[in-house]
């Protein structure tokens, strides 16, 4: 049996501009950077209502590769673009005139926090693939790596198939071959293309018995049943019921400082409700009011791969102009006309037995109902991937049919 089952790869892409970030390291205290995670949470929360607005299937992204990749971006940015930016990420309450490098420097900090138990498996990186003789400026060579220890790469994109091959070949090998053949197409006439990759991989702390992993129903909606692995273990769970949601939150967690938290609807009560109701404030508020009992969990296993054009969603959000030709991207590069092209975001997950952590968070909260004897997950279902420490949402997603990849 292999020790870790539960394993995520996510990647983001922007091509044609990546991004800027200014030099100086600023030592900051630590509510900042919960006051990024916060903000990045709410952040996270908007783009799960656009992307759920287009269709009612699986959900699965990372809105922490999503947000370090725009703010380094805004950060080559300036004028109206900068502020599109930051106001799409809920992020222009943290700007400060006269710290510059503090929005990069916080990512920075956080990323720093979050890896600095070295036997968590979260790899981050970034790189910036650049045409040959781009004229991009020095400083935003050496803040990217200062700030984000980006790979910076030359590309012949004239060359579309040996790029689009070279730069596969580098995501496959930065998501441990987890997210494959990534580009299939690359415009030739592409100037620079920044690349942002998050895997994760983690074990349940109480893995679950496979030899009680059993077929049952999963009732997608009043019309729809499927079949579904589905897994059981009975132990000592963090848990509570948000009776004005109409939901129940119950936390898996891994090894090492990362929990998965599950927000599952009512019996009768419709996923779409709950979709504009669910906020960083909510979320802070569940984790401190779980409380501890002993519980029959029932968690189907599922696999997900989904793909998003962020160049079409974003703009609904407020990034206009860094898609159009009035990008003002002057601290990147001099030269006028220079846009984003693109954004591409690709994220796979797969959960099964062996793939979770028990942290105590327990204060007092919501008056819990009487604890029920199980934790059934028969029905469409959100779930969250979150650093304990910072509140740091590393993915989310929602499960409408859990037989579909």
């Amino acid at each position: 049996m292999e020790l870790h089952k539960m394993k995520m790869g996510f990647i983001s892409i922007v091509a044609f501009m990546c991004f800027l970030a200014p030099v100086h390291q600023a030592h900051l205290p630590s509510a900042t950077i919960a006051d990024l995670s916060y903000k990045n949470m709410d952040f996270a929360m908007n783009l799960y209502r656009k992307i759920s607005s287009y269709h009612d299937k699986n959900i699965f992204f990372s809105p922490l590769s999503i947000s370090t990749s725009f703010a380094a971006l805004s950060m080559a940015s300036d004028g109206v673009t900068h502020e599109e930016i930051l106001k799409g990420l809920n992020l222009d309450q943290l700007e400060r005139a006269d710290q510059p490098e503090l929005i990069p420097s916080l990512f920075q900090l956080l990323h720093e926090n979050i890896t600095q138990n070295g036997s968590l498996i979260l790899d981050q990186g970034m790189a910036v693939f650049m045409r040959q003789q781009f004229p991009v400026e020095k400083m935003f060579k050496d803040q990217i790596k200062t700030f984000f220890d980006a790979d910076i790469k030359s590309v012949d994109f004239a060359d579309a198939e040996g790029s689009v091959s070279f730069i596969n070949e580098y995501i496959k090998h930065k998501t441990q071959d987890k997210v494959t053949e990534m580009l299939s197409t690359l415009d030739p006439l592409t100037q620079l293309m920044l690349i942002n990759t998050i895997f994760f991989q983690g074990a349940w702390q109480k893995p679950f018995n496979p030899n009680f992993t059993e077929n049952t129903s999963f009732y997608i909606d009043n019309y729809n049943i499927v079949q579904v692995p589905t897994m059981f273990l009975e132990d000592k769970f963090y848990w509570m019921e948000d009776i004005h949601l109409g939901a129940k939150v119950l936390k898996l967690p891994y090894q090492e400082g990362v929990s998965m938290l599950i927000l599952l609807p009512n019996k009768g009560i419709d996923y779409t409700v709950i979709d504009d109701k669910i906020t960083a404030k909510r979320f802070v508020i569940w984790i401190k009011r779980l409380q501890k009992s002993k519980l029959e969990v029932n968690m189907p296993k599922f696999k997900m791969e989904e793909s998003y054009s962020l160049h079409n969603i974003l703009p609904h959000m407020g990034m206009v102009s860094i898609f159009s030709t009035s990008a003002n991207l002057t601290k990147l590069c001099k030269e006028e006309g220079i846009k984003v092209s693109e954004v591409l975001h690709k994220a796979v997950i797969d959960v099964d037995e062996t793939g979770t952590t028990a942290a105590a968070a327990t204060t007092s909260g919501i008056i819990p109902y009487s604890l029920p004897r199980t934790f059934t997950v028969n029905r469409p279902f959100f779930f969250f991937i979150y650093h304990e420490e910072t509140n740091c949402l590393l993915f989310m997603g929602r499960v409408i049919d859990p037989t579909t990849n």
